[in-house]
């Protein structure tokens, strides 16, 4: 088993997650911010892959230009309604 040492504002923050019933113990006090870590992780890795993704776009010439901020939500809400039928 994996000792962790906590300083004193994390220990009250547990403590006081278990006495308002969020939490039963400190293990789940835990494994929900280790959950949540790995949550983060995911979308990190996600997020990633579409930068990696638009920055291939850019690099072969795939893009396209606006000529006000208008335009561009107009594209957007058509895209968005023809995505929702």
């Amino acid at each position: 088993m994996t000792t962790i040492r906590l300083n004193a504002a994390e220990e009250a923050f547990v403590e006081q997650q278990i006495k308002a019933g969020y939490y039963d113990n400190a293990d789940d006090v835990v494994q929900a911010g280790l959950e949540l870590l790995r949550e983060r992780e995911t979308k990190t890795a996600k997020l990633r892959a579409l930068i990696e993704e638009g920055q291939d776009d850019i690099d072969k010439g795939r893009v396209v230009s606006f000529d006000s901020a208008e335009e561009l939500t107009a594209l957007i809400l058509r895209e968005a309604a023809e995505t929702d039928h």
